[in-house]
């Protein structure tokens, strides 16, 4: 007897608290355990374009402020410098560090956890300055 393949989606609902990361490992891991995939894929997506999704260091917090404050000397929020400013001085610098990291990831899952490094977080990274309601869609397929 052959095993069937199984697809599950989710939707996660992050509310964020303005530029920053928001680790969100541990509802991932939740879906992927109840699921019962033993052996598969975990993909996410965000659904916005001022927001992203990294996989990083989960033990020392100074990574991820180096983080931030390296995008924020690279994308300045200088109202000077873009024509898209209806939002504010965050909008279009949010949009470019969204296009200069990740909207997607993909994660194995093995014996039924996700796959990830002793190191390694889930994170969604708010570029606005205000607090967000931010969805991510979670995919999960396998055996």
């Amino acid at each position: 007897m052959q095993a069937m393949v199984q697809h599950q989606q989710h939707t996660l609902s992050i509310r964020t608290t303005g530029k920053s990361l928001h680790r969100f490992t541990g509802e991932v891991q939740q879906l992927v355990r109840a699921s019962g995939i033993q052996v598969g894929l975990c993909h996410l997506f965000v659904c916005h374009t001022s927001a992203s999704l990294l996989i990083q260091e989960n033990a020392d917090p100074d990574v991820l402020r180096d983080l931030e404050t390296f995008f924020a000397r690279l994308v300045p929020e200088d109202l000077s410098l873009y024509q898209h400013i209806a939002e504010g001085a965050d909008d279009m610098p949010a949009h470019i560090r969204s296009a200069l990291t990740h909207t997607s990831e993909t994660i194995p899952i093995r014996s039924g956890q996700l796959a990830l490094g002793i190191w390694q977080g889930i994170y969604l990274w708010e570029h606005r300055q205000r607090g967000q309601l931010r969805q991510v869609v979670v995919h999960l397929t396998g055996l």
